[in-house]
């Protein structure tokens, strides 16, 4: 009977398991069996492209954020035109000519399918990727695991781009719902948007919402600004205090009206928001802690498993077209 039961409790442990695995369920440490050396490969591919160009780093953790917002995390930002789908995320607006990155995914990539072939996702990397990041550009004050075991998804369809990532111009409620659809609270959208205190931004983002209408950012920053934008093609930094660093000096700067987007603003046009912001300028250690956590559960919006997804040979195209 006793011998019965415990047969009975691990079948059904098996069955947990496996339900959970279709379910896209991911967990720490996921390649240390099949693929050992994974985490560190793309660490070491990140930590060459940041020590580069922090700006690379920025843009890794971008990467994230976008692929997340449309189709969830399945590396779908990363597919290439063909001939098929002429129009992939990558190439509408606002990712055409604006994303930064993804070089460093396909050295990763590169490296990782040297070590261990076929296995190890581009969603995975490109969460790795955007976590080494984090820990990096913060000076290690952001350090966190993340979980792996997406699968890649096969279809990526740029007019999505513009109905799920927020634009720089949305206000409060319209940032709210954005985050709130993809199961994400206002907390973890002021938390998130602290990554504004890296990078460059596009003159074309902000200069009409900001610099040529009324707006409450800072008179002297805004000249500042001005004397740069002479084109829409030029950009300038987000943060122009700690400018390589992942750090909480984005919501002094938010307190000071020297932030460049009308999203960024938006955050004091509530008691709720404006609380939090107050908070996290304080420089505490508050914010890193909670970015840690939004990360990671960013890291899991409608990640693809089973049928749905694949294991990449190629980042930049779907195993039937590589």
């Amino acid at each position: 009977m006793a011998a019965r039961f415990r047969h009975a409790t691990v079948m059904i442990s098996c069955a947990l398991l496996w339900a959970a695995a279709c379910q896209g369920a991911l967990e720490v440490g996921y390649y240390d069996e099949t693929c050992p050396s994974a985490e560190a490969t793309v660490r070491a591919e990140v930590r060459k492209a940041v020590r580069a160009d922090a700006g690379a780093g920025a843009g890794l953790i971008r990467l994230l954020f976008d692929d997340c917002f449309v189709q969830g995390c399945d590396a779908s930002i990363l597919l290439d035109r063909t001939p098929a789908n002429p129009l992939p995320e990558k190439l509408d607006v606002p990712n055409k000519g604006t994303l930064r990155g993804l070089e460093v995914i396909d050295a990763a990539k590169g490296a990782v399918e040297e070590a261990c072939p076929g296995t190890v996702s581009c969603a995975d990397i490109v969460a790795f990727a955007a976590r080494d990041a984090s820990y990096l550009l913060s000076g290690r004050r952001v350090d966190f695991e993340m979980p792996a075991g997406r699968l890649d998804g096969r279809y990526s369809n740029g007019t999505e781009t513009l109905e799920f990532l927020p634009p720089p111009f949305a206000d409060l409620s319209a940032l709210a719902a954005s985050f709130a659809a993809k199961g994400l609270t206002v907390e973890d959208m002021v938390v998130l948007s602290g990554a504004h205190s890296v990078g460059r931004a596009h003159c074309s983002s902000f200069a009409q919402d900001r610099l040529d209408a009324p707006s409450d950012i800072d008179p002297p920053f805004a000249r500042w600004l001005r004397r740069r934008c002479r084109s829409d093609k030029t950009t300038v930094r987000q943060d122009v205090v700690t400018a390589a660093a992942l750090d909480s000096q984005y919501y002094a700067n938010v307190l000071r009206h020297k932030v460049l987007f009308a999203s960024d603003a938006a955050l004091l046009s509530s008691p709720e928001t404006s609380s939090m912001v107050r908070d996290f300028a304080n420089d505490d250690g508050q914010w890193e802690r909670k970015f840690e956590k939004a990360m990671v559960k960013m890291a899991g919006i409608d990640v693809k498993a089973g049928a749905d997804g694949e294991i990449r040979k190629s980042c930049r195209f779907v195993n039937s077209n590589y």
